[in-house]
């Protein structure tokens, strides 16, 4: 080689380090994390998903005292409402704001917020300041559920993400069985206020945990917009839905000027979001997360069985004491076969997902065993032992939860990475907002059986009726359940079965693999 050419190649050479300096390196990418980095990921948050769980169910003993506490108990029911609203209505601005900023600041947030609404509320010193303190607080909690759930997301693979099941089961399980109990000694024996106060250490320490855990959370910042104005017409639509439904028949009456103008109010906010999606280059929710035939199933799969469960966790138990003559601590307790099998058969659920490649076929089998159940159910209200009442409501428990973790699963999978938190948010605010429209019929339907009307408490009604008015009334509340969980049954047929994204091996951990095509923004 002449001297000339061993310049030019050497000249090459050195252009060639230099490029490859500016370029980034593999190192920047987000690592792939062990099981152990995982579970301690996994731990950390579920603090923060105990936090919300366990508001849910700790409020609910506490209420009579409270209302007594302050001479207001036709205003209790907004102690529930308030935070019902606001914890919908931002659950999908959480999902949006952690792609752009990141889930661990946007989590810390959420935790701050929920703790200041939880000092707030249990140092109101009046009804209208608890009620603003659980608005706050819901403010917070509407993220806590849908954050942990998106995190997950991001640090497991959907093919391994039934491992941590077991994780998640249980935060429900202990809240869902603990929140009453714990509610009603502190309320009983010491104040009521400490049911907010509890929050603050936890709080405190689930802070403390995820603020270190969640900085091995990987992400890649990118450019994104929020869309104000899609946020605000979308948050609108959805309180004023939930006003509609939680006063029609209570506060007003179904067919009523107040409540048509609720619900009209609602329809023109929700057409204008509508608009606001094809208008705006970059929408609160991507047009390519609402077109998505799998998210679409899914979430209306999951939906429907996250309703159907909300419901009859508070008509249930008015069932067992005014049909089956129990005490409302026995009550209590006979919801715990129910909530149980629902949190077993979850976990077994997205365990399993981990392992068989037809996985659909678990809700396939649930959702008709638990259908004919309540069909069961309807026929004998009265009739039907209570020993075989339990278990019959054990497996229909056990058919909800075999939709819970397929349904977040496949929508997670079925979308790119940059959209799993807006995609997961969306998920958890549409079935808050289905719950509230199953639990505004079911409360009908008992209603216009035990001959009450508006503004009359179905409690007292039903504890007034006759045998046959109660079981005629309660006849049509699991008749109407069954059919929500066809309308899941259906849409999971129709949800697509696509395969899983994951390592190879089951014994490796991965970071959920990045998509092959291109990311359009938005």
């Amino acid at each position: 080689m002449s001297p000339v050419a061993k310049l030019k190649t050497k000249d090459a050479q050195q252009r060639s380090a230099k490029v490859a300096a500016k370029v980034p390196a593999k190192a920047d990418e987000p690592k792939a994390l062990t099981h152990p980095e995982i579970r301690a990921i996994v731990v950390g948050i579920m603090l923060a998903m105990f936090l919300g769980a366990l508001d849910q169910t700790i409020v609910a003993t506490a209420l009579p005292t409270i209302g007594r506490h302050f001479g207001e108990l036709e205003q209790l029911s907004w102690v529930v409402t308030a935070y019902l609203l606001t914890g919908t209505a931002v659950t999908p601005l959480y999902g949006k704001l952690s792609d752009i900023y990141g889930r661990r600041p946007v989590m810390l947030a959420a935790i701050c917020i929920f703790v200041i609404g939880s000092i707030a509320c249990a140092m109101a010193p009046s009804m209208l300041a608890l009620v603003f303190g659980r608005a706050l607080q819901g403010l917070g909690g509407g993220g806590l559920m849908a954050l942990s759930q998106t995190i997950i997301a991001d640090i497991v693979s959907p093919k391994e993400r039934g491992r941590y099941q077991g994780y998640i089961g249980a935060v429900f399980a202990v809240s869902s069985v603990g929140g009453p109990v714990l509610g009603g000694f502190l309320t009983e024996h010491l104040d009521w206020s400490l049911i907010f106060w509890i929050n603050l250490p936890l709080g405190l320490a689930a802070l403390g945990m995820t603020s270190s855990v969640l900085k091995r959370v990987p992400f890649t910042p990118r450019k994104h917009r929020l869309d104000v104005i899609g946020a605000l017409l979308m948050m609108v639509a959805a309180v004023v839905l939930l006003l509609a439904l939680s006063w029609g028949g209570r506060r007003y009456d179904w067919i009523s000027v107040q409540s048509g103008v609720l619900l009209a109010t609602s329809v023109v906010f929700w057409c204008l979001f509508a608009w606001r999606l094809t208008a705006t280059k970059e929408p609160f929710l991507p047009l390519t997360v609402l077109a998505n035939p799998v998210v679409r199933c899914a979430t209306l799969a999951g939906s429907c069985c996250m309703g159907t469960l909300v419901g009859m966790t508070i008509f249930v138990p008015l069932y067992f004491e005014v049909v089956h003559h129990l005490t409302a601590g026995q009550s209590g307790i006979a919801l715990i076969p129910m909530m149980g099998a629902t949190v077993l058969s979850s976990t077994i659920t997205g365990k399993a997902m981990s392992h068989v490649v037809r996985y659909k076929r678990m809700p396939l089998i649930g959702l008709p065993i638990g259908i004919l159940c309540l069909g069961a159910l309807a026929i004998w209200p009265a009739a039907m032992p209570m020993p075989v009442v339990l278990v019959v409501l054990a497996i229909v428990g056990a058919a909800f939860g075999s939709v819970f973790p397929i349904s977040t699963v496949c929508m997670q999978n079925a979308v790119t990475r940059t959209h799993v938190g807006v995609a997961t948010g969306a998920a958890n605010f549409f079935r808050a907002l289905i719950s509230a429209l199953v639990v505004a019929v079911l409360g009908a339907i008992v209603l216009g059986g035990l001959g009450g009307g508006t503004g009359e408490a179905v409690e007292m009604l039903a504890r007034a009726a006759s045998g046959n008015m109660l079981a005629h009334a309660f006849r049509f509340v699991f008749l109407t359940c069954g059919l929500v969980l066809a309308f899941a049954l259906a849409f999971m047929v129709a949800m697509e079965e696509r395969p899983l994204k994951g390592p190879p091996t089951a014994g490796a951990a991965t970071t959920p693999q990045a998509p092959a095509t291109p990311i359009p923004a938005g």
